[in-house]
């Protein structure tokens, strides 16, 4: 059996293919060629260079496989140019589906994200059902990825095997970019964080994510999302126990919403000026203003997913950090 990872050099893609290769699977990895693949050196893995844009390329990679994990996608809450993250998360996820469905794949993993459920408050978690919600933030990473599921829903009524998993916020070990949640563990405690915004989240360990995928291709049922998720935090009690983990004080001011929203704006700003990643925008405050509380219940019974206590995620993906020369100082963990 062959597996097509495609997003294989990224944090949960090469977590994903490191728990295929666990499992005795052949893995074909879809790369670009200026992507960052440290993640995938000293893997036995077969790599492939394309574009989930090409389809030329994308063809080319499923040839022989059965499998496919399409995890590929522009995961930032800014980009130079808006239109990336509906080239690459849609248009992408299009390009790369209908490819699957021509070439009669047995099995489709999606991966989604928690953004596409949207964020519906803390008093009743939402579960699969719940529809997505976020059009007013601004966030078109948040957009793009639910317009990426309803197209991914249309391929999949045409007759592709396709299941659906929507990961929350995903941390733990070998985020060498890093992405927006790790930079936030970093931001801590570098004590580069000012402050935080009233919120709430959803933590979840990226190798039990990849876990989640690979249980999803074995035992998911077709046209059916999944939440894989574990637990749900305020935003400060998250900084609070970043911040005792890592023997750091986390930031302590509780920012107003509309402070917030206007720093967002500033630092869009600057970011569009010196086109770099701002610290905060806009669509940031508005999307991590809200309780995003999820239950992953469904997961859990239909699929067996497991969840490894954040706590301990969040002590591997510092020890991590700081082994790999990401933090000024930490205790010892």
């Amino acid at each position: 059996m062959k597996a097509l990872v495609t997003g294989a050099a990224g944090f949960i893609g090469s977590s994903v293919v490191r728990e295929l290769l666990k499992g005795g699977v052949e893995v074909r990895v879809l790369v670009r060629e200026s992507s960052d693949t440290r993640n995938l050196d000293g893997l036995d893995v077969e790599k492939v260079y394309g574009d989930v844009r090409d389809s030329e390329s994308v063809r080319s990679a499923l040839k022989g496989c059965s499998l496919l994990y399409h995890g590929a996608a522009l995961y930032a809450f800014w980009a130079p140019d808006n239109k990336a993250f509906y080239d690459v998360n849609v248009e992408g996820t299009k390009t790369v589906l209908n490819a699957a469905l021509k070439q009669g794949i047995d099995k489709v993993v999606y991966t989604s994200s928690i953004v596409a459920v949207g964020s519906h408050g803390a008093d009743k978690p939402a579960n699969e059902e719940a529809e997505f919600n976020l059009w007013g933030t601004g966030d078109h990473y948040a957009r793009s990825k639910h317009l990426a599921e309803v197209e991914a829903m249309k391929i999949c009524r045409q007759g592709l095997p396709l299941v659906i998993v929507n990961p929350a916020m995903v941390i733990g070990v070998r985020d060498i970019k890093p992405t927006p949640s790790g930079k936030m563990i970093l931001d801590i405690v570098n004590r580069k964080m000012p402050g935080y915004i009233d919120g709430g989240i959803n933590l979840v360990d990226v190798e039990d994510v990849a876990r989640g995928h690979v249980l999803a291709a074995e035992r998911g049922r077709v046209g059916e999302r999944y939440i894989l998720g574990n637990e749900n935090m305020t935003v400060g009690g998250y900084f609070k126990l970043i911040g005792e983990i890592a023997g750091v004080k986390p930031p302590k001011l509780k920012i107003p919403y509309t402070a917030a929203i206007l720093l967002g704006y500033g630092y869009q700003l600057i970011a569009d000026m010196v086109k770099k990643p701002p610290i905060l925008t806009a669509p940031m405050v508005r999307t991590g203003s809200k309780y995003a509380y999820y239950d992953s219940s469904k997961a859990v019974n239909e699929l067996g997913f497991t969840q490894t206590p954040i706590k301990v995620t969040i002590e591997k993906a510092i020890n991590w950090f700081q082994e790999s020369g990401y933090l000024k100082r930490t205790k010892s963990l």
